[in-house]
């Protein structure tokens, strides 16, 4: 269990942090042990590893006032190309700005960048939305049942996030959608409130679609983070609504085959 967030935000997780993934959190109980687990890991290795989602300050180290990246300060950003175009494509008017980027780069500052991770679904990826000056950032990650059951040792993913039976809270906000197809969608809302720690995500939506297959589908919706050098300020929303959140989610174009 202390795995799951890494279902649904492992795209995140192979760049700075653990979706979702990345990774996403079937509780908030299993999100904070795995910070806990994620924040001794990132402190010791300066490489992207896997689950590694911040480098925290060290103790007693005076604040650094935030720095706008060179990404941010261009005056123009360039037009969507390739995947970054294509998630373009599927998204409404007026949402922002899109442009792939790597978690690696822009949060742990890697050099040079690990080599790409494989992707399952044709959009799997990290993506920075701007609008109104602010950054936020959507994460797309398909895991096929195959991966599902090698993360979960074989087990089975949870039937219903929003009501787990082991005790933990339930994620806030949670709506679970039973599908055509056997299909179910869970869609649900982060404060990302975890103590002190750099970068500091703002709060974020997040969905996961479970196939009738056992494959999932992972979205990250979040409004962008706070750290020592940032593309821009965090968004006031996610660069999704919840109803387009599901839109997007149930659009074929994010599955393998399509």
């Amino acid at each position: 269990m202390n795995d799951v967030r890494e279902l649904l935000g492992r795209a995140a997780a192979d760049a700075g942090r653990p979706v979702i993934s990345t990774e996403a959190v079937y509780a908030k109980a299993a999100r904070v042990r795995w910070r806990r687990r994620t924040a001794v890991s990132a402190t010791a290795v300066c490489a992207v590893a896997a689950g590694a989602f911040l480098v925290p300050r060290l103790t007693g180290s005076a604040p650094v006032a935030p720095q706008t990246s060179s990404v941010a300060s261009s005056a123009e950003s360039p037009a969507a190309t390739g995947r970054a175009g294509r998630l373009t494509a599927l998204l409404p008017k007026g949402v922002g700005t899109v442009e792939e980027v790597s978690f690696a780069d822009i949060i742990k500052h890697a050099s040079p960048l690990p080599p790409e991770p494989p992707r399952t679904g044709p959009l799997d990826g990290q993506y920075a939305v701007r609008r109104d000056g602010g950054v936020g950032y959507l994460t797309v990650d398909v895991m096929d049942a195959k991966a599902v059951k090698k993360k979960l040792n074989g087990g089975k993913p949870v039937a219903d996030l929003c009501h787990p039976t082991n005790g933990e809270p339930a994620p806030d906000n949670c709506v679970r959608e039973e599908l055509s197809g056997s299909r179910v969608l869970t869609i649900w809302s982060d404060d990302m409130d975890y103590g002190d720690g750099t970068p500091q995500w703002g709060p974020e939506l997040a969905a996961r679609l479970t196939l009738a297959d056992g494959t999932l589908l992972g979205v990250r919706d979040s409004t962008g983070f706070e750290a020592d050098v940032v593309q821009g300020p965090l968004l006031k929303t996610p660069p999704l609504t919840r109803a387009q959140l599901r839109a997007l989610v149930l659009r074929p174009e994010l599955l393998p085959g399509k």
